[in-house]
């Protein structure tokens, strides 16, 4: 049994009669009768009626056809498959990120490497919270996605660390609390949060300190972008909970850390575990090498390495 064989068996299926799949294989008609006689003769039944006006499948037909029609397919997923894993001919790679992921690393800077060296890979980046991100990434919608994760990655996804940091509590400089090196999670109970929203990672953090604590946080405001919790903060408008980071670089504000317990939060970038298509796989090779050779990533004991 040969290709060629089950190609012709398919398009003549399709066509309705010899003469038009030879038309549209671009072969003569001979060759199509021969090749599909021959076949019949391997299987030992006939494949089509052709008794009728139109070419019409037998029973045997009817049930080769579907193993015929895979046959083809994973032929052609294999030749795709070797010409994206040689030189990335074509593809698509769909990134999710956070919203803040720009001050943290040079996106610009990664992208433009990875299409420097594969031209024809289509590149998607869409932002979205954390949570949303990483189901994403488990069900297929992105490829893999910079997300932030307060604790263990879901099963199934496989991380990189791109920064982790200690939360802390920033303030105006007239807060009480300016005046104050360190407080335990428990002296927030009263006072008038400013944080990120459900669904990120940073959240997620406080959240769960703040159950460690025993309080109940009072959430004033809450911002998708952490540049505006530090501005928010800087207007006297409550305590935001921030990456030291982010907090140490402003200058109008008064930085706190945080005890009993420690928060942090990570930004990690994040992949599916199983097989992924070799554009996807490139890109996250590309994507793990950048950060390493960029002194952004920081690497820890449960990261995973992708597969396939």
């Amino acid at each position: 049994m040969e290709l060629r064989q089950l190609e012709y068996l398919v398009a003549v299926a399709d066509e309705g009669g010899f003469t038009r799949a030879a038309t549209a294989l671009h072969v003569a008609q001979p060759g199509v009768s021969a090749q599909i006689r021959q076949l019949e003769r391997e299987l030992g039944q006939p494949l089509f009626d052709r008794s009728a006006r139109a070419v019409r499948l037998t029973e045997a037909g009817e049930a080769v056809l579907p193993y015929a029609r895979a046959a083809l397919e994973a032929v052609a997923g294999a030749r795709l498959a070797v010409q994206e894993l040689t030189g990335l001919l074509r593809g698509r790679v769909a990134i999710g990120t956070v919203t803040s992921l720009g001050s943290d690393m040079n996106v610009p800077g990664l992208l433009a490497a990875f299409h420097t060296e594969h031209p024809g890979v289509e590149i998607t980046l869409t932002e979205d919270t954390s949570d949303r991100l990483l189901q994403g990434v488990l069900d297929g919608r992105y490829d893999l996605a910079f997300a932030g994760l307060a604790g263990a990655a879901p099963p199934g996804i496989g991380t990189q660390t791109v920064v982790d940091s200690a939360l802390v509590a920033a303030v105006a400089p007239g807060d009480p609390l300016a005046r104050r090196r360190s407080v335990p999670v428990r002296a927030l109970a009263d006072r008038p949060l400013i944080v990120l929203p459900h669904g990120t990672g940073l959240r997620a953090a406080v959240d769960a300190g703040c159950a460690a604590a025993g309080i109940r946080p009072r959430i004033a405001f809450e911002a998708g972008n952490p540049e505006v919790l530090a501005l928010l903060a800087e207007q006297g408008l409550g305590v935001a909970l921030l990456p030291a980071g982010l907090a140490e670089s402003r200058p109008r504000l008064a930085v706190v850390a945080l005890t009993r317990p420690a928060l942090r939060s990570r930004l990690v970038l994040a992949w599916r575990t199983a097989p992924a298509a070799p554009a996807a796989r490139a890109f996250t090779r590309h994507a793990r090498a950048f950060l390493a050779a960029d002194g952004v990533t920081r690497s820890g004991p449960s990261e995973q390495a992708p597969r396939g």
